[in-house]
């Protein structure tokens, strides 16, 4: 017996997460002082809401969740006889999996017969929700710890996720994104490509000049890498850009008339970083 985990960070809701089988880890993230837990602190996350604070000025902050939290999504697990199998966003983003890892340690030795697995995505926002959206689908059919952890291995490789952002400003305050500053400049109306690298990590990686052009832009990195997109749903993530997202959608659609897409808002931790009007999307590749 095993216990199915991920995380808020992967942009699944509560709804997904029951149909799946995922208990869910609720990442915080921190507005004028107080902290909020999604999922724990609201049902539903009121995504424009969210965004209209940050267009208005808000910064939210990010943290990571500390030893003694993990204990108390863990524990209780072990104690009742039961393994882990937790697919999580990318563990290089931030230092809470090496919080995770030292409360497995503990929790392990107190527990010697009991296993943890993980799939790191190596990725978040919509390209963890792609990995996390297959593997909870599995999870529903019902395959075998074992087949899950094998194919989401190799589907941790095959997923290319891309993105776009419209205001700078939330990625220069955070530093998640190398070589930003050098990319862009002052440039006005351009539009940084943004994608996650073999690493794990979110990496300046092109850039175009206005809205159309970048979502232009996404579709052709779907034609260059895109692989079996038959057999997979396409992702397309947005932070309260819903239009361009559907804009997207419909150019993906004309060109792959058989392939399934869906569209999901970014979860409110990652859109802290990336800030209002972003829109990407996230595919089977040949690579990432």
């Amino acid at each position: 017996m095993y216990r199915f985990f991920t995380d808020t960070d992967t942009d699944i809701n509560l709804e997904e997460a029951k149909e799946w089988g995922y208990d869910l880890i609720s990442m915080p993230y921190s507005i004028d002082g107080k902290l909020v837990y999604p999922y724990v602190d609201f049902e539903e996350f009121n995504y424009h809401e969210f965004y209209d604070l940050l267009r208005g000025g808000v910064l939210p902050t990010t943290s990571a969740l500390n030893i003694e939290e993990y204990k108390k999504y863990f524990e209780p697990i072990f104690a009742a006889g039961e393994d882990i199998f937790y697919v999580h966003f990318s563990s290089a983003m931030t230092c809470s999996f090496d919080f995770m890892h030292e409360a497995l340690d503990e929790l392990l030795k107190k527990y010697p017969e009991r296993k943890f697995y993980e799939i790191d995505t190596m990725a978040i926002t919509l390209g963890s929700y792609f990995i996390v959206r297959e593997l909870g689908i599995m999870h529903k059919n019902g395959a075998s710890l074992e087949e899950i952890y094998e194919y989401g291995q190799n589907l941790v490789q095959h997923t290319a996720c891309y993105f776009f952002a419209d205001d700078l400003k939330f990625f220069r305050r955070s530093g998640r994104v190398s070589g930003l500053a050098a990319l862009m400049g002052g440039l006005i109306g351009i539009k940084p490509i943004i994608n996650i690298n073999e690493e794990g990590k979110m990496q300046s990686y092109d850039k175009v000049r206005g809205r159309l052009s970048a979502v232009q832009y996404l579709l052709k990195k779907i034609d260059d890498l895109g692989m079996d997109l038959d057999k997979h749903t396409i992702t397309i993530g947005h932070t309260d850009a819903l239009d361009y997202a559907l804009e997207l959608e419909t150019l993906i659609k004309e060109k792959y008339p058989n392939v399934e897409v869906k569209i999901t808002p970014a979860n409110p931790t990652a859109g802290s970083h990336c800030g209002p009007d972003a829109v990407g999307v996230a595919f089977y590749a040949k690579n990432r």
